[in-house]
């Protein structure tokens, strides 16, 4: 069979609208939902260029009971409705019939649009079974109806109207779309937020279906918008304060954001109130601006961490923000607009954020430093997370494949309720607080000796030490990405060691081993430090027992009276004390001391830990000497 012939009979000239009803997806992006409702956000494009210009304070969205058909109505000018000197049509019927026809494209009637192409009305007609198009201006009302693009009922005059604005009916047609109901929660979510974007202006939204108004109007602008989002996403801030940035030449810029403890950036952007959902040109200027003044601030005020290298997404992480961008003559990626291409715009906004945060920085030191703070954690994690593991299986504690360390004595219980998990120095030790605790909610792990010193080193690096390898496998919730909170097998983990100097450095290595590796643990209150007694002191038939050479000091200065003679015993270490006495002074709850540990001031830790655990010992003889004037009684 031959082919047919290819010749100027095969071409195809679609006119006026056709071209939209024949490739839809080509205008809105696809007939599914998105598409439906895109035709929704033209028509509110249209009312909100309006109020961005100043001629508009009031728009209406009504979804009607049938929930297939929108009206969307404005107070601004209204639509031209004047014979157009060319085409000799009213001003209306162009803009609703004729692809790339509109009132923007002429710089004199808006200053910033988002509807640039001249398509939103006309698409939206092309693919609606019925558009009403009713306007008010000069005194006067007018209609105009329209099926499927085609004019049904030419412009006529319905009589005096005071006011002005446009109104604009339509029914999307269910022979382009398989669905045609509208979602309320989508519509009243996207009009509150071109209340955020647009403040002065009221957005109301009538939902017949259910019976419901809702009205929008946010004075504070971004401000509220980013309150809004660090609620919906659970987020603890870092800092109560945003930094908001704003500036109004030819081209308009609103930022606001802060850090929050996610480990996720959420940054929403908008240009000309048209949310840009992949980002461009202006995202990208906000954050290189943003990452410069971080990086300024941290290397003038000597914050860069020892040993860590702070990458533009540890600066970020945990950001929340919104930027607003308005200009004149925004390019955009496809009808869509979900994108911004000007290539201008990304070192304007660098060039115009990056000193103002360098600035408020620089005014609000204490934020600042907590910002800062938050970032390297950040980095530490990241690292951690890079190099850790696959060598530690992350199972649940009550999953019966968890393989504990052997030399762990675990607790009766299989609740995790106020158990505990003492890490104690030593096999004799141990031997005496397993024979000391309660069995059934105290566990104990044993560690031989010093265990390794952990600060610089990545998380692979760490878990080849069994002594740590077999802690992290104890408590059960994981290192690094895999660290799940909730599949930590103890309610506590106290860390119990001698009350001499050897047993202060080994806790000290434990605090910097957690520190690094398992901060969380640390964050939620789930660390500890248990206080044993250092000395006892028999006065009489009394027994006191002292934490350090100041509380024996003390001890004996208070009770020892007249020819009373008091009998020191010092403990060489834990594993010297009988069980009783060890239950008694430092394993009961109801007689021990515990002290809780937290980070008061996240920065100051970091630096701290850093030059005391570090590899330079430059760092580390300069913050003894710092602090010389501190120690009285060295033991040595």
């Amino acid at each position: 069979m031959a082919a047919p012939k290819y010749t100027a009979e095969s071409i195809t000239v679609l006119e006026g609208l056709e071209p939209v009803r024949k490739r839809p997806g080509m205008y809105i992006g696809g007939v599914g939902s998105t598409g439906l409702h895109h035709l929704v956000w033209e028509i509110v494009d249209n009312a909100v260029d309006e109020a961005m210009n100043g001629h508009a304070s009031e728009i209406v969205v009504t979804l009607h009971e049938d929930g297939q058909s929108v009206t969307v109505s404005d107070n601004g000018r209204g639509i031209p409705v004047d014979i157009h000197p060319k085409h000799k049509k009213s001003a209306l019927e162009i803009v609703y019939t004729t692809l790339h026809a509109g009132g923007k494209f002429d710089d004199g009637n808006y200053k910033t649009a988002g509807g640039l192409h001249g398509v939103g009305a006309s698409v939206v007609n092309a693919l609606s079974s019925e558009v009403i198009v009713t306007v008010k201006r000069d005194g006067a009302a007018w209609s105009m109806e329209f099926h499927a693009g085609s004019v049904q009922n030419k412009l006529k005059k319905l009589g005096a109207a005071r006011g002005s604005g446009t109104t604009v009916f339509f029914r999307p047609d269910p022979t382009i779309f398989p669905r045609t109901d509208f979602n309320a929660e989508t519509i009243r979510e996207r009009l509150e937020i071109v209340s955020y974007l647009h403040r002065g202006v009221t957005v109301r939204f009538i939902d017949e279906m259910r019976g419901e108004t809702q009205e929008f109007s946010h004075a504070e602008g971004l401000v509220e918008f980013l309150r809004r989002m660090v609620k919906d996403a659970g987020a603890k801030p870092v800092h109560e304060a945003p930094f908001t940035f704003a500036r109004d030449e030819d081209t308009r810029l609103e930022v606001a954001f802060l850090w929050t403890e996610s480990t996720e950036e959420r940054l929403k952007s908008y240009v000309n109130g048209i949310p840009t959902g992949t980002g461009g040109t202006h995202e990208n200027g906000l954050r290189s601006g943003l990452v410069k003044a971080v990086r300024n601030y941290i290397d003038t005020h000597g914050l860069t961490p020892r040993g860590v290298t702070l990458s533009a997404e540890d600066i970020r992480e945990g950001l929340v923000g919104v930027i607003s961008l308005f200009i004149k003559d925004p390019q955009f990626q496809g009808q869509t607009k979900d994108r911004l291409n000007n290539p201008e715009i990304q070192s304007v906004v660098d060039s115009w954020v990056r000193p103002a945060l360098e600035q408020w920085l620089n005014q609000t030191r204490s934020v600042a430093e907590q910002i800062v703070a938050r970032i390297i954690l950040s980095a530490r994690a990241r690292e951690a997370s890079r190099a850790a593991s696959a060598q530690v299986a992350r199972r649940s504690a009550t999953s019966g494949k968890l393989t504990l360390p052997g030399k762990l004595s675990d607790c009766l219980s299989s609740a995790r309720d106020n158990t505990e998990l003492f890490i104690v120095e030593g096999d004799s030790a141990g031997g005496s607080a397993k024979q000391g605790r309660d069995r059934n909610f105290q566990a104990i792990l044993p560690l031989r000796g010093k265990v390794l010193n952990t600060e610089g080193l990545a998380t692979s690096k760490v878990l080849e030490n069994k002594e740590l390898a077999d802690l992290v496998t104890a408590l059960g919730c994981g290192v690094g990405t895999g660290f799940d909170l909730t599949r930590l097998r103890y309610h506590r983990i106290v860390l119990l060691a001698d009350a001499d100097s050897d047993g202060h450095h080994i806790t000290t290595l434990l605090l910097t081993f957690l520190y690094r590796h398992l901060p969380d643990l640390i964050k939620n209150g789930r660390v500890f430090i248990a206080l044993p007694p250092l000395y006892r002191v028999d006065i009489g038939q009394q027994t006191y027992w002292a934490a350090d050479d100041a509380d024996r000091n003390r001890i004996l200065k208070e009770h020892v009276k007249g020819n009373a003679k008091a009998e020191i015993t010092r403990f060489k270490g834990l594993g010297e004390m009988m069980p009783k006495v060890l239950w008694e002074t430092t394993l009961s709850p109801k007689t021990r001391r515990l002290l809780r540990v937290g980070i008061a001031d996240a920065l100051e830790t970091d630096r701290v830990v850093a030059e005391l655990m570090g590899k330079d010992p430059g760092a580390r003889f300069r913050f003894i000497m710092d602090r010389a004037d501190e120690a009285q009684d060295l033991d040595v």
